[in-house]
């Protein structure tokens, strides 16, 4: 009787061990995506070149009074709702691009994916 509780109290042991080392992954292995955060404000976007990694997610926040949105420049391939004051939207970046916004379109910006 105490040989199967052993048995059985070292069988999940070496359970949790193996559960604990699969769920362990080099650097290498481990997702590095990174958040970053675009302010529109003053009729800009803030920054107006951002550099991110393909998979980043990118926040734009609108902080002017006025509504703004923002599409991707070459074919409209990716565009907000308009945002009121405090809104915010985000996006996975997969490709460098230059986008605007479509109410505004002096206001200008680039995400280059490095």
């Amino acid at each position: 009787m105490k040989r199967a509780i052993l048995n059985s109290i070292f069988s999940n042991w070496l359970l949790l061990c193996s559960l604990l080392i699969s769920g362990c992954s080099s650097p290498e292995e481990k997702s590095t995506a990174k958040i970053y955060l675009i302010e529109i404000s003053q009729m800009k976007f803030n920054p107006a070149v951002l550099t991110v990694q393909k998979g980043d997610t990118v926040l734009f926040i609108n902080h002017d009074f006025v509504i703004h949105n923002i599409t991707e420049k070459s074919a409209a391939k990716w565009s907000s709702p308009q945002l009121a004051n405090g809104k915010s939207w985000r996006m996975v970046v997969t490709q460098t691009a230059d986008y605007y916004c479509t109410i505004h379109q002096v206001m200008n910006g680039r995400i280059q994916v490095h």
